[in-house]
């Protein structure tokens, strides 16, 4: 995958707009971004530690690094940091927004838990 033409923050910073070439933009909310982090943290290293992360509703994208020419590590105002968010991973969310997010709604109700702290 190549790297997007733009990322763009949103003025609240609850959203994060990436424009593949030849892809209309993509808008992928923080609370999906932060909930569904590529990290250790929240995948683990295995699907059986995967972690369901309740209570970001209201979570706010501090900052966007480049690392390398692949990826990007977004800092959240909860001051998660530890995931690398690739050019291929953001495009998957993008693509599978809505199934993934459903999935993790039903996670959070199966576990009685919920978006708000």
């Amino acid at each position: 995958m190549s790297a997007p033409k733009e990322l763009r923050v949103s003025k609240d910073r609850k959203l994060l707009t990436v424009t593949f070439p030849n892809h209309a933009p993509f808008e992928l909310p923080a609370e999906l971004l932060r909930v569904l982090s590529p990290s250790a943290e929240v995948q683990g290293h295995s699907p059986e530690q995967r972690v369901t992360v309740p209570g970001k509703r209201n979570v706010a994208i501090l900052k966007i690094e480049p690392v390398g020419n692949y990826a990007v590590r977004i800092t959240f105002d909860d001051f998660h940091d530890t995931g690398i968010f690739t050019w291929n991973y953001l495009h998957t969310l993008g693509h599978e927004q809505g199934v993934r997010w459903q999935g993790y709604l039903d996670e959070l109700a199966e576990k009685g838990l919920s978006r708000d702290k």
